[in-house]
């Protein structure tokens, strides 16, 4: 391959979320080699990724000559082929690869992949499915992220009930079973909130804690 890439990601299956999530990680600086078993997929990457080859990733063979055992880090990208995701999967942790992330399509597919070792099983369709229906259910929420315990974090405009006080003075936290992290004053950036902090009209605010209240208040006229 040349330039030794050991220390970056490989990149496994290049549909339209391998190839997403690879280019990105390119644009943050990391060094990627993709793999794909679709000549016309790896031909249009050229030159976009670092390294991209045309490769069966269910051969342990194939995989061991590409030298995917060396890299600590691995993604499936592949999630509608089952039994190629399942067994890419298996070929990356047999061969040694420390940290593997899969997408999984249905939580069968996700409980399979968690029990040959899988220890980051990513769901973007189901998870921007239950993103997206916190947006839709709270016409104020801006942005949301929910975590499997139950804790949210939000973006959203700053109720009225704020306006004019210090974060510290109206007792948020105690009011209504938030925290809030960061706020964005008109015309600036977020900046990490403190007791002191006053809230105005027309600021943004991102806040955290159990997902109910986070919703709750994120919807405050």
């Amino acid at each position: 391959m040349g330039k030794n890439l050991t220390n970056g990601v490989v990149v496994i299956g290049l549909g339209r979320f391998g190839q997403s999530l690879a280019l990105e990680l390119v644009a943050h600086g990391e060094d990627v080699l993709g793999v794909d078993s679709d000549p016309r997929v790896v031909a249009s990457l050229a030159g976009r990724l670092t390294h991209v080859v045309e490769a069966d990733s269910t051969s342990q063979a194939a995989m061991r000559q590409l030298s995917v055992g060396e890299f600590s880090r691995a993604v499936i990208g592949m999630g509608t082929n089952l039994e190629a995701s399942i067994l890419s999967a298996t070929v990356a942790l047999e061969l040694g690869v420390e940290h593997v992330w899969a997408k999984a399509i249905s939580s069968s597919h996700a409980r399979i992949l968690e029990r040959i070792g899988v220890r980051h099983v990513v769901r973007p369709e189901h998870d921007m499915g239950k993103r997206v229906a916190h947006l839709v259910r709270g016409e104020e929420i801006l942005d949301y992220v929910e975590f499997d315990d139950d804790y949210a974090f939000a973006k959203a405009p700053a109720p009225r009930a704020l306006h004019g006080r210090t974060l510290g003075g109206y007792g948020v936290r105690q009011e209504f079973g938030i925290t809030v992290v960061s706020v964005k004053h008109a015309g600036s950036r977020f900046e990490y909130a403190t007791p002191e902090t006053v809230i105005r009209a027309g600021d943004e605010v991102i806040v955290s804690g159990p997902a109910a209240k986070v919703e709750e208040f994120s919807n405050l006229s």
